[in-house]
């Protein structure tokens, strides 16, 4: 019983009701214009959901009366675009076809249904009363029990074609196969350019904070005034630049819609080896090839790699000798850094180090390919990328 009653007290029951008897204004409207020929009304109705703008305003419609609103309301999978494809206005001439007998049924119910009510209370006074919906023979004492049963039924008609139209909503009004790709594959983008972006800011600041853990810990060995304001200085130059790159992540994040820039590229390589440099690396850096040209995606994707790369040197290799070669060819771009193996070895990072799974994972994203690992008395990481 409590299942039954529970519309009753819905707010989505009664805003429902109001959006199909909207439905039949049409043909009351049509009704006084041309009486006799009602079917061009579901005819004219059917040609109006040919109209691209009309699915938005159904949407609207169907989102706001049908479904309802609120945290609580789960997205009714509703497309709020005009309509794109024939096969999307032919769901909408079909959606209002529908809305038009069913919003009738319940308008005529709304009407005439009380007033059987009416008539079946009246019955009381013996007086011979016919409506529109069913004659009412004779006088009978008894109709007046029967007095409810329409209002049930309004009841029943109101809910049932309420849930009807909720139901096919997201069918006839949802996205196409099309919008549903589109969406998919933004939502992808969107998904990529967020890893995308934590990616490059555990390099940034991985960077920045092993270049500053390196230096802190050689200046307080050194004993060196000289050494500590050397140090400093390049701390300070570090951590300026991963400040730098952590305030344009957040602007990104916050105006998604805003072309990112000022994304280092390769040709901006010296700021790493300098960097490393000043942290007491010593980096020998072979360069060939016009950097320039690299295109910018695999500019900017290959000074990261650079970037983790030294990176981990420090970090697990210490103040060693390493040797970057950076060449390009007419077709790809070969990024390779070697460096000597610490004794003894450092115990393997749990999962292969995200560091590590982050250069292969940018390779790949750009069709190239990643080697990583130890060669003989050497740690080498060497990278492909195509240029097209």
């Amino acid at each position: 019983m409590r299942r039954l009653l529970r519309p009753l007290v819905r707010p989505v029951t009664y805003t429902r009701w109001l959006h199909l008897f909207i439905a039949s204004v049409w043909p009351g409207v049509w009704l006084f214009i041309d009486s006799s020929h009602m079917y061009l009304a579901a005819v004219l109705l059917a040609l109006a959901g040919l109209v691209p703008g009309l699915r938005l305003a159904e949407t609207m419609q169907a989102r706001l009366l049908l479904i309802g609103h609120g945290p609580d309301v789960p997205d009714p999978g509703i497309a709020a675009v005009p309509s794109r494809t024939w096969p999307d206005r032919g769901r909408l001439a079909v959606w209002l076809q529908i809305r038009l007998v069913l919003g009738t049924a319940v308008a005529v119910s709304t009407v005439h249904l009380p007033a059987l009510a009416e008539c079946l209370i009246r019955r009381r006074d013996y007086e011979v009363v016919d409506t529109t919906v069913v004659a009412l023979p004779g006088a009978h004492w008894w109709y007046f029990a029967l007095a409810p049963l329409p209002i049930l039924a309004l009841y029943a008609v109101v809910v049932w074609a309420g849930a009807l139209m909720a139901w096919l909503a997201p069918r006839l009004l949802g996205p196409s196969s099309a919008e549903r790709l589109a969406a998919l594959e933004e939502r992808t983008e969107q998904l990529l350019e967020r890893t995308r972006l934590a990616r490059e800011l555990h390099d940034s600041v991985g960077h920045a904070l092993t270049v500053a853990v390196v230096q802190a810990g050689a200046a307080r060995a050194a004993g060196s005034a000289e050494f500590t304001d050397r140090a400093l200085g390049v701390i300070e130059e570090t951590g300026r630049a991963a400040l730098e790159d952590l305030d344009r992540v957040l602007r990104i994040l916050r105006e998604p819609e805003r072309p990112a820039s000022g994304r280092p590229t390769l040709a901006e390589a010296d700021r790493l080896f300098d960097s490393a440099r000043g942290a007491g690396a010593e980096v020998r850096a072979e360069l060939s090839g016009p950097l320039e040209t690299v295109p910018g995606p695999v500019s900017r994707e290959g000074y990261r790699i650079l970037q983790e790369s030294l990176t981990n040197v420090l970090r697990h290799s210490g103040t060693v000798p390493v040797a970057v070669r950076i060449a390009v060819a007419d077709t790809a771009l070969e990024l390779e850094v070697r460096n000597p193996l610490p004794v003894p070895l450092p115990p393997p990072e749990r999962g292969g180090g995200s560091g590590l799974r982050g250069i292969r994972e940018r390779a790949a994203l750009l069709g190239g390919a990643a080697e990583t690992g130890a060669l003989e008395d050497e740690w080498r990481v060497r990278v492909m990328l195509p240029l097209s």
